[in-house]
């Protein structure tokens, strides 16, 4: 009897142990990985042993074990728990890693300080997600599962933008978007400075450029969709980072193994400079502002050509203008020690350069046949100052337009049209196309989470492979996410914007292709839910909710389809003005919307449960997304 039950036990620790083996989940998924019964439970007393040239890496990992578990942390060679060693092993590059979880601890190998800390990424997600906690946490059994690893990135760069210009965030704020992105091996930050919202950065030898540049008066409505402030009006919003505040953002970054790209946006998107030094831009006498948000931008133009109405351009002609952007990089580029600076250069209106007298004469005296070589001019002066600053030169892939030279890259964000004409014209990319990787768009239903220019799903996102085919991938740099902010009015909703896109941008960034598969991608996302919920980090659970579209039929009948964006969803829906629930009708197709109903009223589930947001469409919305079957 005896022997029946030590069995019994047994097969239950052996069962238990196989789960958890079996629902290893981290992303970005590692390049190789095995599973195995069993799990390693954190002494009382954690013994650490490390190389010295990782102390601080050591150190943050003991400060959040002591902090989160309770747990004494030591350092001692003898018999340690955690165990982390600087190898020579030329398989792993340089941000590569092997971890080892068994019956004696944890084992970490790098050929240097980042992969250890990628490494220490990876064990934080396999801990339980209390260990994303700030304070001591009720968890009494802190254990890791038995697991191999051998782990590197696909690509050496792997990106995410945050645009501070349009609407603000402070040092505290970009500090926790750093941390976020640390938290699944991004190591690009890419810094967007300053547009026609503000400038951002200050410039000591041009102080205007942040006392008057920085500001602008305060408007709380609908991007684009608000009054013009009259001149006079105070200028209360806005702010700018002293240069103490880059260095300390830039070693804060650097010490995550995050690399920081500064953007200063021109010749376009320069109205704030414009509004500080209004000789530099074509229109001089004009009584220019800080944009608040009020459009002035006719997006259809002239031609099919972009068009300001309110000119936000510097002057290509002006020499000033080459002086003062020269004073600009020759301050910013001491900051930020990353090999990059971006200028921009996406979007340029050019109807002001067209109407300009001195621009016109300027065009004859250099041989200049159009605008687009205009343009092309300005980008080549630009590359030339920041490559006098010891700097190489990123530009968005207008800078293409009229031909580019040298080792200047390209970031290519008009779909990847762009990184494809740069590749074949041999020089280096980053991926980050509008249709895959702004995540600034909306990711669910429309008429729940309000329109951002358009829309995009997070499977849409995690599908993108950032190599075209017929081109050399040792010129795609990598990958990046793309997070604007004219709809972000504070850090929590850029977070719910981010999260969990940015899982699937990471996981396309660093892990093979091969690997990636939606499914269980979408399971181990569930899993970050938790980890994200104890780092109090703000995200969207729009993958619950259905992709809901429309057609008129022969008949000009409306009909609605509804599916679900990850497996296992049930969909039901009342078209009485009834709130649904799990007992009204059910979607098993498409069906007909008859004329009479006013709303579409929505409620995904699973699993007996309601697990998706409630949804309410109006009829009108339904029509307008329909597409006619011929």
């Amino acid at each position: 009897m005896k022997l029946n039950k030590l069995l019994l036990i047994a097969l239950t620790i052996s069962g238990l142990s196989k789960l958890n083996a079996q629902t290893v989940s981290i992303i970005p998924e590692p390049f190789q990985m095995t599973t195995r019964a069993g799990l390693f439970t954190l002494p009382k007393s954690i013994a650490i042993n490390a190389p010295s040239t990782a102390n601080a890496i050591v150190d943050e990992m003991a400060n959040k074990l002591r902090t989160v578990t309770g747990k004494t942390v030591y350092f001692t060679k003898n018999k340690p728990a955690i165990d982390l060693q600087i190898i020579n092993d030329a398989n792993l590059g340089t941000e590569g890693y092997t971890l080892d979880i068994n019956e004696k601890g944890i084992q970490i190998k790098a050929n240097g300080n980042a992969g250890l800390f990628f490494a220490w990424q990876t064990v934080q997600q396999l801990l339980p997600a209390a260990i994303y906690g700030k304070t001591l946490q009720n968890t009494t059994n802190w254990q890791v599962p038995f697991v191999n690893i051998l782990d590197k990135p696909r690509f050496g760069w792997r990106g995410m933008m945050l645009d501070v210009s349009r609407h603000f965030f402070t040092k505290g704020e970009v500090l926790t978007f750093i941390d976020d992105m640390a938290r699944y091996k991004y190591n690009r930050f890419h810094w967007h400075l300053t547009d026609d919202q503000g400038w951002r950065i200050e410039i000591k030898s041009l102080p205007k450029l942040t006392s008057v540049g920085a500001w602008r008066a305060e408007r709380k409505g609908k991007w684009m969709n608000i009054t013009t402030p009259p001149i006079d009006e105070p200028k209360t919003y806005g702010g700018f980072y002293t240069q103490e505040d880059i260095k300390e953002v830039v070693a804060y970054a650097k010490a995550r193994f995050i690399e920081v790209i500064p953007e200063v946006d021109v010749p376009g998107h320069s109205m704030a400079m414009n509004t500080a030094y209004p000789f530099l831009s074509t229109t001089p006498d004009y009584p220019f502002q800080v944009n608040a948000g009020d459009e002035f931008m006719d997006w259809e133009g002239i031609n099919g050509h972009v068009a300001a109405r309110i000119d936000n351009s510097l002057d290509p002609s002006n020499e000033k203008v080459y002086e003062y952007l020269d004073k600009v990089f020759t301050e910013i580029a001491p900051l930020f020690p990353f090999e990059y600076i971006h200028m921009g250069g996406d979007e340029n209106a050019k109807n002001n350069w067209e109407k300009s007298p001195n621009v016109q004469a300027f065009m004859k005296r250099e041989g200049l046949k159009n605008i687009t070589e205009v343009q092309s001019y300005f980008v080549r002066r630009m590359q030339k100052i920041i490559n006098s600053k010891g700097k190489k030169m990123m530009g968005w892939d207008e800078i293409l337009e009229g031909g580019l030279d040298g080792d200047a890259a390209v970031m290519s964000w008009r779909g990847v049209k762009g990184g494809i004409e740069a590749a074949k014209q041999n020089h280096k990319v980053v991926m980050s196309p509008n249709d895959y990787n702004y995540i600034d768009f909306y990711q669910g239903e429309i008429t729940a989470e309000g329109k951002v220019y358009r829309g995009l799903r997070m499977k849409t996102t995690y599908s993108y492979e950032p190599v075209p085919d017929g081109i050399d991938p040792t010129l795609i740099l990598g990958n990046q996410a793309n997070q604007w902010s004219e709809q972000l009015f504070d850090l929590r909703y850029a977070q719910y914007m981010t999260w969990p896109r940015g899982l699937a941008v990471a996981e396309t960034s660093w892990s093979p292709k091969e690997k990636k598969n939606w499914n269980s991608f979408t399971k181990k996302v569930e899993q970050q839910f938790e980890k994200l919920d104890a780092a109090n980090v703000r995200y969207a659970r729009s993958m619950y909710d259905p992709i809901v579209t429309t057609q008129l039929n022969s008949k000009g009948e409306l009909i609605v389809n509804m599916e679900g964006e990850i497996e296992g969803l049930d969909i039901y829906y009342t078209m009485n003005d009834q709130m649904p629930d799990n007992y009204s009708s059910k979607c098993t197709g498409p069906f007909v919307l008859p004329e009479d109903v006013l709303s579409l009223r929505i409620i995904s589930y699973r699993d007996g449960k309601q697990i998706g947001k409630y949804l309410n469409i109006p009829m009108e919305a339904l029509k307008k997304r329909a597409v006619k079957v011929l």
